[in-house]
C-alpha cells in the first residue's frame, strides 16, 4: 500500500516530497536511495543507483563508473578516467598521459613524451644534444624507435690524449693505420713468434708502427684467433728492453700512466721526475682523474695518499693541486688578469725575503696554459727577467723543477719534451724507463714538433741520440715510434 502523499516528512527532513515521490529516509535528500552519498552542493543531477556522486560542477558519471576529475569529462562506462585537462579515450582503451592525444582503438598503450618540450630545461654547457629523437612514423605503425648506443671499443684514442687547448698544433709520429686489419695483424704475429726463432722485424712493423687503439684490437684479435694472450708470448719471445717497449705498447694508456706512477713510487727512493712529467705535464683535466681512478682499481690505494706518503712540504702541495684537475682550460686570455698575476708574482718572490710558494702554486695550477703564457711575458715586462729564471732563483730541489715543468709547458710544450728526451739519454747511462716511456706516451701527440724542438736546441737529431745510447731491436722499435723508419 502507498502512503498516503498527505503524510508529512520523517523527522530531521527538511524537504518536503513531491505528489507521487517515495519518502527520504531521515538525514537523506529526497529521490535518494538508502545507504548513498548525496550529491555534492552545485550539482543539479541525482545520482544513479550504486553510483559514486561526481564532484561539484561536474556532470555525473554513468552507472558502475568511478567519477571524473573537476573540471573533466567523464569517461566511458568501464573505463578508467582520463588525467585532468585530457580527452576521454574511447571504450575499452587505457587513458593517455597528461597532454597527450588519445590512441585510436585497438591500436594499444600509448607512448609517453619522448622529451621535454624544447625549453622546458636549460641546455648542458659544451655538451651535444643527447635527446633521443622519436621516428613518430615508426612509432604510428608499432615500431620500436629506441635505437641503442654503441659502446665505444676505446674509451681512449688520440684525440683524448691530446690537451684540450686548441692553440697548440701537435703533429704525431704514430697515427691509425690505413687499411687496418686486427686480425691480419696478429697473424702476423703469431707467424714471428711460433716455432723456433722470433722475427723480431715482423714484430716492430705490426706494434710500433699501430696506435693504441689498434693494438688493443690486434691484443683481442690474437686471442680470439690462437686462445693465447699476445703479452704472454711476448714475454716468452723476447726480453730486456725490447720486451718492456713491447709490453709498454700493449699496455692500454691510462694503466701503463698507472704502472709508471706506482713504479716511480716504489722501493727505495722516488723517481720524482716521472712524478713531474705525468702529473705537471699539462696531461687534460680528464685523463688526470680517469689516472686517479684506474690506480685506485689497480692498486687499492688512493693515488694523492700515495703522492703524498713519498713527497713532502711545497713539492707535495703541488703534486696535489695539479692532481685535482681542475685548472682552466677555456684557453681565455685577460692581460689585465695577467699583469695581475705577474706582479702577485713579483711580490711573492723577488720582492720580498723568503718565498710565498703558496702564491705560485695557485697561479699556475689553476691557470689556463694560453693564460699562463701571457703571465710570463707581463713577469719579463715588470722585473726584465723570464719567469723561469726568477724561479730557479727562489727555489731549489723537486718544487723547481715542478714549477718549471708547468712553465715551460704553457711557454713551448714541445721543448719541456725535448729537454725530458735529452735527460734520459744525455750522461753517463741511459735512462730506459723513462726513454721508452716518453717514446710511448708522446709519438701519438706531438713527437715530431718534439723531433724538430731537439735537433734545434741540441743541435742533434732525435734518432741520432737514440742510436749513440741503444741498440738491437730495441733501438729500432724506438725509431719505428719517433717516426724514423731508417736502418741505422
Amino acid at each position: 500500500m502507498y502512503p498516503n502523499p498527505n503524510q508529512p516528512p520523517y523527522p530531521g527532513q527538511g524537504q518536503s516530497m513531491y505528489p507521487g515521490q517515495m519518502p527520504s529516509y531521515p538525514g537523506q535528500m529526497p529521490n535518494q536511495v538508502p545507504n548513498e552519498m548525496p550529491p555534492y552542493p552545485g550539482q543539479n543531477q541525482p545520482i544513479y543507483p550504486g553510483q559514486m556522486p561526481s564532484y561539484p560542477g561536474q556532470m555525473p558519471s554513468y552507472p558502475g563508473q568511478m567519477p571524473s576529475y573537476p573540471g573533466q569529462m567523464p569517461s566511458y562506462p568501464g573505463q578508467m578516467p582520463s588525467y585532468p585537462g585530457q580527452m576521454p579515450s574511447y571504450p575499452g582503451q587505457m587513458p593517455s598521459y597528461p597532454g597527450q592525444m588519445p590512441p585510436y582503438p585497438s591500436q594499444g598503450m600509448p607512448m609517453p613524451q619522448q622529451y621535454p618540450p624544447q625549453g622546458a630545461y636549460p641546455p648542458m654547457p659544451n655538451q651535444v644534444d643527447t635527446i633521443q629523437r622519436v621516428n613518430y612514423s615508426q612509432q604510428q605503425t608499432g615500431m620500436n624507435s629506441y635505437q641503442p648506443k654503441v659502446k665505444e671499443k676505446f674509451l681512449f684514442s688520440i684525440e683524448t690524449f691530446v690537451t684540450a687547448d686548441v692553440h697548440f698544433q701537435t703533429r704525431p709520429t704514430l697515427t691509425a693505420a690505413p687499411h687496418f686489419d686486427a686480425s691480419n695483424d696478429a697473424a702476423t704475429l703469431r707467424k714471428a713468434m711460433k716455432g723456433f726463432g722470433t722475427d723480431e722485424d715482423a714484430i716492430i712493423s705490426v706494434l710500433c708502427r699501430r696506435p693504441s687503439a689498434q693494438r688493443m684490437e690486434i691484443v683481442k684479435a690474437y686471442k680470439t684467433a690462437y686462445g693465447k694472450d699476445l703479452l704472454s708470448d711476448i714475454k716468452s719471445e723476447t726480453s730486456n728492453n725490447f720486451q718492456r717497449l713491447l709490453l709498454a705498447l700493449l699496455t692500454p694508456m691510462i694503466q701503463f700512466y698507472c704502472q709508471e706512477l706506482s713504479a716511480a713510487m716504489q722501493g727505495q727512493g722516488t723517481d720524482e721526475n716521472a712524478l713531474i712529467e705525468i702529473i705537471c705535464g699539462g696531461l687534460p683535466n680528464r685523463i688526470i682523474h680517469t689516472i686517479a681512478a684506474e690506480y685506485k682499481r689497480l692498486y687499492g690505494a688512493q693515488l694523492e695518499l700515495a703522492l703524498t706518503s713519498e713527497t713532502s712540504c711545497s713539492f707535495k702541495r703541488l703534486l696535489v693541486s695539479c692532481l685535482c684537475g681542475n685548472r682552466d682550460e677555456s684557453m681565455v686570455t685577460d692581460v689585465n688578469l695577467a699583469r695581475v698575476d705577474a706582479q702577485s708574482l713579483v711580490s711573492a718572490g723577488v720582492d720580498r725575503w723568503g718565498t710565498d710558494e703558496s702564491e705560485f702554486n695557485r697561479i699556475l695550477c689553476t691557470r689556463n696554459f694560453a693564460q699562463l703564457k701571457l703571465v710570463a711575458q707581463e713577469y719579463e715586462k715588470l722585473t726584465g727577467n723570464t719567469l723561469e729564471k726568477d724561479i730557479k732563483k727562489e727555489f731549489s730541489g723537486d718544487i723547481e723543477d715542478g714549477l718549471l715543468a708547468i712553465v715551460r709547458c704553457a711557454i713551448n710544450r714541445s721543448e719541456y719534451f725535448a729537454k725530458c728526451l735529452h735527460k734520459s739519454v744525455a750522461g753517463l747511462g741511459t735512462d730506459d724507463r723513462a726513454l721508452i716511456r716518453l717514446c710511448v706516451t708522446r709519438s701519438e701527440i706531438d713527437m715530431q714538433d718534439i723531433k724538430e724542438e731537439y735537433e734545434r736546441k741540441y743541435n742533434e737529431s732525435l734518432k741520432a741520440a737514440i742510436k749513440g745510447d741503444t741498440s738491437g731491436h730495441y733501438r729500432h722499435g724506438l725509431y719505428a715510434l719517433i717516426g724514423e723508419y731508417g736502418s741505422g
